[in-house]
């Protein structure tokens, strides 16, 4: 489909790249023409109607990935290649439960930013997003999650905070530092803010080499820089 958009896009401040397709982070509300826009949705899974009258709030984050994971679920539901064993599995580990949560307490103990043990406290998520892995395995690897409390997990999974190989906590220019703040993560407020007061990096322990990768996913293509 980048083929077919490429010639359409504007030469400044296109809303991504027009050779890696990724989204361009720099170009805020980007205006794009009626033929880019036509290309588009042509191919969407939204009215184009609706689309066009600006989604009327449906195409909030939320509905967003709703829609499209509903998609997915249904072609792993269809997908013959999967015992019925694994495909229940694969849809499961879409909330963060079955065999994906159990892999991933092996790993995991403790929610990376607030320390929380008790597993009814905490959520799991992918590190790369159960809606962009590939394969059936990425998404049942407990290589590819974390155990966080729901505010954290919100936080990651919005690309709000994301981590270094080493541990280190990195944070979006994007997030509110007062919000940050009132959910109970001030030591995040001193570092992204340089206060002398804050004692340390907010720092975890190290990743280990099969998480790292899921990360570097993280940090590309979902934080926001």
């Amino acid at each position: 489909m980048i083929d077919r958009l490429r010639p359409l896009l504007p030469h400044r401040y296109s809303p991504f790249n027009p050779d890696a397709g990724r989204g361009n982070q720099g170009a805020y509300l980007a205006e794009i023409s009626k033929p880019l826009f036509d290309a588009i949705v042509s191919d969407s899974m939204y009215d184009y109607l609706l689309l066009a009258r600006g989604g009327l709030n449906s195409l909030r984050y939320e509905s967003v990935v709703e829609t499209v994971e509903d998609r997915i679920e249904r072609r792993i539901a269809d997908d013959l290649t999967l015992d019925d064993t694994e495909r229940k599995s694969v849809i499961a580990a879409r909330r963060g439960q079955g065999a994906f949560r159990t892999s991933l307490e092996k790993i995991e103990r403790a929610c990376r930013l607030t320390g929380i043990t008790t597993p009814s406290l905490l959520k799991a998520g992918h590190i790369k997003p159960w809606r962009s892995c590939e394969t059936a395995k990425e998404r049942l690897d407990g290589m590819n999650g974390l155990l966080l409390t729901p505010d954290a997990d919100h936080l990651f999974d919005r690309g709000f905070i994301s981590f270094e190989d080493e541990g280190k906590v990195r944070i979006s220019r994007r997030v509110d530092r007062e919000d940050l703040r009132r959910l109970g993560f001030d030591q995040l407020v001193f570092e992204a803010t340089g206060m002398t007061e804050a004692p340390a990096d907010w720092r975890t322990d190290s990743f280990l080499p099969e998480q790292r990768a899921y990360l570097d996913y993280h940090r590309n293509e979902v934080f926001l820089s």
